[in-house]
């Protein structure tokens, strides 16, 4: 290893690592098709209704997923989703466990993807993590989410991968003229 990198704490060489990887996975032409199994152009467009709408389709997860690792904000969607998971636990010794990894990967100021929430949501989330219960996260999960449906929501519908995909997406065939009946 050079002298320079050698006097690094061992932290920024993880994640120059971890930075190197990612970048090397977007500078790949990304293909935003979604398996042989391609949306339909009206579950496209509804995506466009609500964030809420997206966030419910299988392919709309999936290519919104795509989206926010190619801004570098994936952690967002990882969290939310995390949490979701956290409140649905019914063992109390596995809420704990399940608190202490989401706090230390997303929340904490030493976290390897934290989220990007203000200082007294960390603050009460922190105090939450005392007593662990389903809800400890439920505030900033809340702010993580109106940040992706305010922020990253519409630069998606905006996005040449969002319109990729509408390019993509096979119309469904509905026949909208009766058949008539020989006589």
């Amino acid at each position: 290893m050079c002298k320079g990198l050698a006097s690094l704490p061992t932290s920024c060489l993880e994640r120059a690592k971890e930075l190197k990887a990612r970048l090397g996975i977007i500078l790949q032409k990304p293909t935003w098709k979604i398996g042989k199994n391609k949306p339909t152009l009206e579950e496209c467009l509804k995506w466009k209704e609500s964030f809420e709408k997206l966030l419910s389709s299988k392919y709309g997860l999936c290519a919104f997923t795509a989206f926010l690792v190619s801004e570098f904000s994936e952690e967002n969607i990882a969290f939310y989703f995390a949490c979701e998971d956290y409140r649905k636990t019914k063992c109390p010794a596995k809420l704990l466990t399940k608190a202490q990894k989401i706090y230390s990967e997303f929340i904490s100021s030493e976290a390897p993807r934290e989220v990007n929430i203000d200082h007294e949501t960390r603050d009460i989330t922190k105090a939450n993590m005392q007593d662990p219960s389903p809800s400890c996260f439920d505030q900033a999960q809340h702010r993580i989410y109106m940040l992706m449906a305010k922020d990253c929501y519409p630069r998606f519908l905006h996005s040449p991968a969002y319109k990729d995909l509408l390019c993509q997406a096979k119309p469904t065939t509905k026949n909208t003229m009766p058949q008539m009946e020989k006589v």
